[in-house]
């Protein structure tokens, strides 16, 4: 390759992990949703007029972007040569602008101007009038690229699908290719957050406390109840991690994420969530109206969390309670059992510790970064200890009710030896202060449930727990 020539650099899917239209349609939607009715009378006027619309009225932050590093590793060896770098996209100027300064590394800028989109033909066109045919290089990742390959010397493929690049190569000079990781099972795995899907076994607390697991019709329709809640919750992952695409990748854990990272396209998570979520509502009525409404309650406090709830302190966790509460009632609710004080009150002050337990190890984190404030959220690193102490306090409180729940007529009813119950109240206790010890020592996941499942110890305590209450049902 001729280190003469320029090389030209694509910006949406090549440079970049992700389409700058989409992220700012979908800034759009987060910031000022009722901007979104207008979008048709932007895009009337051409997609050059509604980029440039869009680029007015949300602001991207190019450090928070996902790069495909590899490429970005190679042009800046390629400029540290003394190569001419020029970022030629179809997105609109003033983003290429605000991404070109922030790279500091193309010594030109051609992009959509409001009047033209700078994609396919009139790219080519465009690089040809100032370069020649043969003129520069180009580096691009789709067949809209075809045109402009066709007018340079060399290709360069970046991030292209299997059928792109074996087109690319009968058709051009390709002299350099880097690839990306294709999207596989695992990756529309971490979409979905399967592993989430184990707190939706919640649903099955009211048949165990019941000791109606031997009802294999109920246990039937329960199962198909865990996998359309599993499916809503998953529709609630996706839109959530869509909202929250700024916030994830400047978190050390999050950024990995399918969406955050651009391994998964914006426009499919956007498609996704829906199908997903008519599927998930599909099951839930052949389950029953009662259950259909529960989940629908759940869905409707889900998208207020993401949309609102999840910025405002405090409220933010009282909502999590709320929603990992609503399982178990949603699960009651399907097998037609009425559910006791007691174990809504054990549930809620559990799992609002949980939740404190959930914004400690952030603001741990955060706090060992040097950030005072954290991303997308209404709390400060200051306020960590007394987080620790409301969430704990809320743990105790959990403890208390379960050990006040023995001495009630409820107990005498369920269990033939509700005095041998009393073994576990010590080993609760244990477990809600063991998650705390190990948050305290920065070993908390950012989802305590998970880290339970995974825990030896929270397991061990489970299954002792579990032995101490079928001893309690035995006579």
């Amino acid at each position: 390759m001729s280190n003469q020539l320029p090389l030209v650099v694509d910006l949406d899917g090549t440079l970049l992990l992700t389409d700058t239209l989409h992220e700012s349609t979908l800034r759009l939607l987060r910031d000022a949703p009722l901007f979104l009715l207008v979008l048709p009378i932007w895009l009337a006027s051409g997609k050059a007029h509604l980029k440039e619309k869009l680029s007015n009225k949300v602001s991207i932050a190019p450090e928070t972007l996902p790069y495909n590093n590899e490429l970005l590793a190679y042009l800046r060896e390629e400029r540290s040569n003394g190569r001419v770098l020029v970022l030629c996209t179809a997105a609109d100027r003033k983003i290429a602008n605000r991404i070109a300064d922030f790279l500091n590394i193309f010594d030109e800028v051609i992009a959509s101007d409001g009047v033209r989109n700078l994609a396919g033909n009139k790219k080519a066109e465009e690089l040809e009038s100032r370069f020649g045919k043969n003129g520069f290089d180009y580096a691009g990742n789709s067949s809209a690229d075809f045109p402009v390959w066709a007018s340079a010397a060399n290709a360069l493929v970046i991030n292209a699908s299997p059928s792109v690049l074996i087109e690319a190569k009968k058709m051009f000079a390709v002299v350099k290719v880097i690839n990306q990781q294709r999207q596989d099972f695992s990756v529309f795995r971490r979409l979905l957050r399967a592993h989430q899907w184990l707190k939706n076994l919640l649903l099955f607390v009211p048949l165990i406390l019941a000791h109606q697991l031997s009802d294999t019709e109920t246990l039937q329709t329960l199962i198909l109840a865990f996998i359309s809640f599993s499916l809503c919750a998953s529709s609630v992952y996706i839109i959530n991690d869509l909202l929250d695409l700024e916030s994830d990748r400047i978190h050390p854990f999050k950024r990995i994420r399918p969406l955050a990272s651009g391994l998964v396209p914006i426009w499919l998570g956007v498609v996704l969530a829906p199908v997903i979520l008519v599927a998930s509502f599909s099951l839930a009525f052949k389950v029953g109206i009662e259950f259909a409404g529960w989940l629908t309650i759940y869905f409707g406090i889900t998208c207020v969390y993401s949309f609102f709830l999840k910025r405002i302190i405090l409220i933010d966790c009282l909502t999590l309670a709320t929603l990992y509460t609503l399982r178990i009632v949603a699960g009651a609710a399907t097998v037609q059992h009425k559910l006791s004080f007691w174990l809504l009150a054990f549930s809620f002050f559990m799992f609002l510790s949980l939740a404190f337990v959930k914004r400690y190890a952030e603001l741990e984190a955060q706090s060992l970064r040097g950030i005072e404030k954290t991303h997308g959220r209404g709390y400060l690193t200051s306020d960590i200890g007394l987080i620790q102490n409301i969430g704990i306090s809320s743990g105790q409180t959990a403890v208390l009710v379960f050990a006040l729940y023995l001495n009630s007529d409820a107990v005498t009813k369920l269990y033939q030896r509700p005095e041998v119950i009393w073994g576990a109240i010590p080993l609760v206790l244990f477990w809600i202060n063991w998650m705390w010890m190990q948050s305290n020592r920065g070993k908390m996941h950012d989802d305590p449930l998970i880290f339970a499942v995974k825990d030896p110890v929270s397991i061990a305590t489970a299954v002792v727990v579990a032995l101490i209450m079928a001893t309690a049902t035995v006579s």
